[in-house]
């Protein structure tokens, strides 16, 4: 189960595509009960990052961001990348069409609110 995402900040839109595993499927299946409104921080210059309600399944490996990535941490937490860093996360997708400074620039400084949906 391949599938496509909607992600809004500040007033941008992004697309996302998110993977084909147990934890896109539970990332899926979260976002089918509406959409998720997260509120999100900024984490050593390379990531924004915020709380899922409820914990979903990981596939960590060790694994190098790109900007753009999308990566769930320990189960609960989600990130939206806009650097490079390199840990044992699981991978939950990619937005598309977007580049390091356009991220850097939409997600801001400091916290953010994100919005995640189908």
């Amino acid at each position: 189960m391949e599938g496509k995402i909607k992600i809004e900040v500040n007033g941008k839109n992004w697309t996302a595509n998110i993977v084909n595993n147990s934890s896109g499927i539970g990332f899926m299946n979260l976002l089918k009960k509406g959409p998720l409104k997260i509120s999100m921080s900024d984490y050593g210059n390379f990531e924004k990052v915020g709380d899922l309600p409820e914990i979903i399944p990981t596939n960590d490996k060790n694994y190098k961001t790109k900007p753009g990535d999308i990566i769930l941490y320990l189960g609960k937490h989600i990130t939206i990348y806009y650097n490079t860093n390199t840990w044992n996360f699981t991978k939950l997708g990619e937005i598309e069409n977007v580049t390091q400074a356009e991220l850097k620039q939409v997600l801001g400084k400091g916290d953010c609110e994100v919005t995640f949906s189908i």
